[in-house]
């Protein structure tokens, strides 16, 4: 099995193994050139988006600056927007739902390290995948935590850590991230 083989499926992973390093050094180089493409050019930028992610529907939008380490385990949602200054550590798979709004400053962080501390100075990682269900709205500066699953409908207030699954159809904030209130009505 290699390495990236390891990483996706949440098994222990070398990230100096030299596949990984050159899909980091990849998703770089093409970020680097979604931002060098002017805003006004969108076909442009999403036809080089869709070269960096793993999926995406036909419309999506997502501004600069915009930083992954892979792209290719990002599953990007019809209609889905990131603002700017997303961050996606997508070592596992990262699915956004469909129409999924990301604030400014949201980090999305799939990797995770050992809690021993020999262990932790191996280098050895791990990765745990990350969903969010279709229609959730997340606040600016939202910190999304390894193997975290978001609900269909959720609103995620601004600020918070996302330490365990938040469920559908309701409203969760603070540090760390629990349920507020329900969402009444969540079709209307």
């Amino acid at each position: 099995m290699t390495e990236r083989e390891k990483m996706i499926q949440g098994l222990p992973y070398d990230p100096l193994d030299k596949e990984l390093i050159a899909g980091r050094l990849n998703a770089r180089k093409l970020v680097r050139r979604i931002a060098e493409i002017p805003m006004d050019k969108e076909k442009q930028r999403r036809h080089v988006f869709k070269e960096l992610l793993g999926t995406t529907g036909a419309r999506f939008y997502i501004e600069n600056p915009f930083i992954c380490d892979y792209g290719y385990n990002i599953h990007w949602g019809e209609n889905a927007y990131a603002n700017f200054d997303c961050i996606i550590l997508d070592a596992a798979p990262v699915y956004i739902g469909k129409n999924v709004m990301l604030a400014p400053g949201v980090k999305i962080l799939t990797s995770t390290h050992p809690l021993e501390y020999e262990a932790r100075n191996s280098g050895i990682e791990t990765a745990e995948p990350i969903r969010i269900g279709d229609n959730v709205w997340v606040g600016g500066g939202v910190i999304i935590n390894p193997g975290v699953t978001i609900g269909e409908n959720s609103v995620i207030g601004s600020g918070s850590v996302i330490v365990e699954d938040i469920p559908s159809n309701v409203v969760a904030v603070g540090n760390p991230c629990k349920v507020l209130k329900s969402i009444d009505n969540p079709k209307k």
